[in-house]
């Protein structure tokens, strides 16, 4: 309710237990270990359980951002500011070049 989701931030001494019992949760839900009443009430909070999927598509909006500004997509670790966004984008060419990376991420 404070924040508006459930993405709890793990690098934040504040939140370091509550974020690591939220991956246990979802570890749980993904393995079908989670009971049905526990995810009835973490769907309440309107929890998402994919995360990773949540996280690329917050980074690929970050890159598409990017690219109108600067129109290209070659973002610089160096550039302190777009850090995180510069690995990201090395994991998925790196991603690309190891035929790993999923068809729709490709698209």
């Amino acid at each position: 309710a404070q924040n508006g989701h459930c993405n709890v931030p793990q690098n934040d001494e504040q939140t370091k237990d509550l974020a690591k019992w939220v991956s246990y949760q979802r570890l749980s839900f993904n393995t079908k270990t989670l009971s049905s009443n526990c995810i009835q009430q973490l769907n309440s909070t309107d929890i998402n359980w994919h995360l990773c999927y949540h996280s690329w598509n917050e980074k690929f909006n970050q890159l598409c951002a990017f690219k109108t500004q600067n129109g290209h997509c070659d973002v610089s670790s160096d550039d302190a500011q777009n850090k995180f966004l510069a690995q990201w984008v090395s994991h998925q060419r790196l991603a690309y070049k190891k035929n790993t990376l999923s068809s729709n991420h490709i698209q």
